[in-house]
């Protein structure tokens, strides 16, 4: 056996104390190291070694063998494990007090279910990493498995970021605005996190009716000679222009502040007194003022539902299981205030016990999360201290766990096991539908099977500029987004506005590259059948390769795809299909385009019909917000950006003293060479620039 060792933040050292334990250990090379490395993270700041067999170690064997072979020289030290098949997937990520044991049990062979004895049967080899605690192992293991989705762990089907509300900090005016992702360094106060985008966007509405805090960029707001509608609809206090000083405007920051951080109570009285003081002094128009700022305040407070009395920072995971599915719902609540809720549906073998779900959902979940200091469950996990342990290590604070019994956090609990059986339910009878949707679309198009992967392909574009090639996803569960492709047409020798030139090019550059990473393979095909005969629930990942593809384009475009196919030799194994508009473009009545038939149509109230529009609205609605996206960049670049030697200081200086860069483009040499930083040679290349081109 050989170890890698590799310490996070760092290169891979040669030497060190876990070679000095080991003498006969022989380091492996940096990039197998460095794969460890970026495994941990920047946020698990402890040592691992890595372990690999040698060539010939467990050379062609396979399952409880190879895996005897390899347990023979672990140490009896906390880590995580990753077993694999032949092709080198990774199958299953898993942690141990002691790897030894752990892996030995594997070997053994003894009460496994079918999830683990077929997956004991397809191990090829195994990868170990040793760390110092347990707390490193559940931590790592985490990590590993959102980063290396193996089939047979329990996985997140969504770990989308949360937003948050953001009060600024390095502005004479803060602004409050919707914040996703890493905090900015420049600081600032964030406030949340929120259940959805729609969550924050609403309480912004209702903060911004209540403290008047601009929502503008800087830019804007420097460069204002009077307040703009936001300030003549009550939506803001005007600072830009000094409609407020700078003190009333401090003033209203903090009182967000305090509203957000949960003295909700002390903003209120303190905005009444205020409403009282201006009606008593014959101020009526100031007192309204006030008054609809309070109104504002309950506003926001009606919307958030469940405020409880005796939570001020947890979040709340209940778990239900039903049809072999699992639903988790989460609340949030920070400040005593509650956020909002998200459902999240695992993919997890029905085997497995709602308590083992739970617990892996929440080591993934916080993975990349900060953590509140409580967190309140349905259900106990296993090895719960230890998962509080960890998180307490690495948000910074003492996080506790709990099952509540009684009292007002159990019947939030109990709230939100309603919910979580609710989602589930919801989902169950759209997966229910979406089957029987797959089942008709095949019998209508002729197909062997329902569909698994459905590929819908649009094209965007106006007077063919700024062409855009979209293309969304379908399956057995729904739209899948993640696996959504925008394509900026990139060739110069398609005709502005041809539509078949498009559609060629954007399904040569996705087949092509399907063909160069998948090699032609339907993936997962064989392993599903002989999952389905064993009685094991498929668990592998969403296949690469489409079933069916859907064209919005009737016999021309299939003639462009068809060629195309065939020349990639993958004509008989795509069905493709074309969707036409049918007469005066009037839903209803659109025309199918499938090899081997005469085009038809169908029934007006056919489902399948429905279905097919829905996929085809879906396409046309993602090509038509790309190639927006993409024509508004284009309407805001500027033309100094195509000068080669202009970067950003030299641009905001010429734009600076020339106001424009329509300005720039008259001045002649002398006046760029009186700018800061434009030297002659500089000033000839951006004069050049703009008379060789005009």
């Amino acid at each position: 056996m050989s170890p890698r060792h590799s310490d996070t933040g760092t290169s891979l050292r040669k030497g060190g104390k876990a070679a000095e334990d080991m003498p006969e250990a022989e380091l492996d090379d940096d990039e197998a190291a460095d794969e460890i490395v970026a495994a941990s993270g920047p946020d698990l700041p402890f040592t691992a070694i890595d372990w690999t067999a040698h060539a010939g170690d467990a050379d062609g064997m396979v399952g409880a063998e190879v895996i005897q072979t390899l347990v023979k020289r672990l140490p009896n030290a906390p880590g995580v494990y990753r077993m694999m098949n032949a092709a080198g997937d990774v199958l299953y990520v898993g942690k141990a007090r002691s790897l030894k044991k752990r892996v030995t049990n594997y070997a053994q062979g003894r009460f496994h279910t079918n999830r683990i004895g077929k997956m004991v049967r397809e191990t090829a080899t195994m990868e170990f990493v040793v760390t110092r605690t347990e707390i490193e192992a559940l931590l790592l293991e985490a990590n590993l498995i959102k980063r290396l989705r193996p089939r047979f762990n329990v996985l997140m089907r969504d770990d989308k970021s949360f937003p948050y509300i953001m009060l600024t900090s390095d502005h004479t005016a803060p602004g409050i605005y919707k914040h996703r992702g890493a905090r900015s360094r420049k600081g600032g106060d964030y406030f949340g996190p929120f259940a959805s985008a729609q969550a924050v966007g609403r309480t912004i509405n209702s903060l911004q009716r209540a403290f008047l805090l601009r929502s503008c960029t800087d830019s804007f707001f420097d460069n204002r000679t009077r307040p703009c509608l936001l300030f003549q609809i009550k939506r803001c206090a005007g600072p830009c222009t000094g409609e407020i000083s700078r003190e009333g405007y401090d003033e209203l920051v903090q009182e967000a502040k305090d509203f957000l951080s949960g003295r909700s109570q002390k903003v209120k009285t303190e905005i009444s007194g205020q409403m009282q003081q201006a009606a008593e002094g014959l101020d009526f128009e100031r007192a309204a003022i006030y008054r609809d700022r309070l109104a504002a305040l309950s506003h926001v407070q009606s919307h958030q539902g469940i405020n409880p009395q005796t939570i001020d920072e947890a979040d709340v995971f209940a778990i239900h299981q039903e049809g072999g599915q699992t639903g988790i719902q989460v609340f949030f609540f920070r400040t005593g205030q509650n956020w909002g809720n998200r459902a999240y549906f695992p993919k997890a073998d029905p085997s497995l016990e709602a308590a083992e779900v739970l617990g892996s959902f929440l080591a993934q979940f916080y993975d990349d999360k900060p953590s509140p200091r409580a967190i309140l469950l349905s259900h106990a996990v296993e090895e719960q201290e230890l998962l509080a342990e960890a998180l307490s290590t690495r948000a910074g604070h003492k996080v506790a766990i709990s099952v509540p019994q009684r009292g007002e956090k159990k019947d939030i609990v109990d709230h939100a096991v309603q919910n979580a059986r609710e989602a589930l339910g919801r989902r169950l009878a759209e997966t229910s539908t979406q089957a029987r949707l797959l089942e008709g679309f095949a019998q209508t198009f002729g197909l062997d099977k329902p569909p698994v992967r459905i590929e819908v392909y649009d094209n965007s574009h106006i007077m063919g500029t700024n062409a855009v090639g979209g293309m969304v996803v379908a399956g057995p569960e729904g739209f899948v987004k993640n696996q959504y492709r925008k394509f900026n047409i990139r060739s110069t020798d398609i005709t502005p506005g041809d539509d078949f030139g498009m559609m060629r090019e954007v399904m040569t550059r996705r087949f092509s590259r399907l063909l160069k990473e998948h090699g032609g393979d339907q993936p997962g095909a064989d392993e599903a059948a002989m999952d389905q005969d064993a009685g094991i629930e498929d668990t592998g990942a969403f296949p690469a390769w489409p079933d069916v593809i859907l064209i919005d384009g009737g016999q021309g475009q299939m003639t462009a795809v068809r060629a195309m196919l065939a020349e990639l030799g993958i004509e008989d194994r795509v069905v493709a299909i074309g969707v036409a508009k049918g007469q005066d473009r009037e839903a209803g009545r659109e025309r199918f385009f499938v090899r081997g038939k005469e085009s038809f149509s169908l029934p007006v109230r056919d489902p399948v019909l429905y279905f097919v529009q829905r996929l085809r609205d879906e396409a046309h609605r993602f090509a038509i917000g790309s190639h927006r996206a993409r024509r508004k960049k284009e309407m805001v670049k500027n033309p100094l950006d195509e000068i080669g030697g202009i970067g950003p200081s030299r641009k905001r200086a010429l734009l600076l003293a020339f106001g424009t860069a329509k300005a720039v483009s008259r001045a002649a040499v002398d006046d760029l060479m009186a700018v800061e930083g434009i030297s002659e040679s500089i000033a000839r290349l951006v004069y050049n620039h703009f008379h060789d081109n005009g």
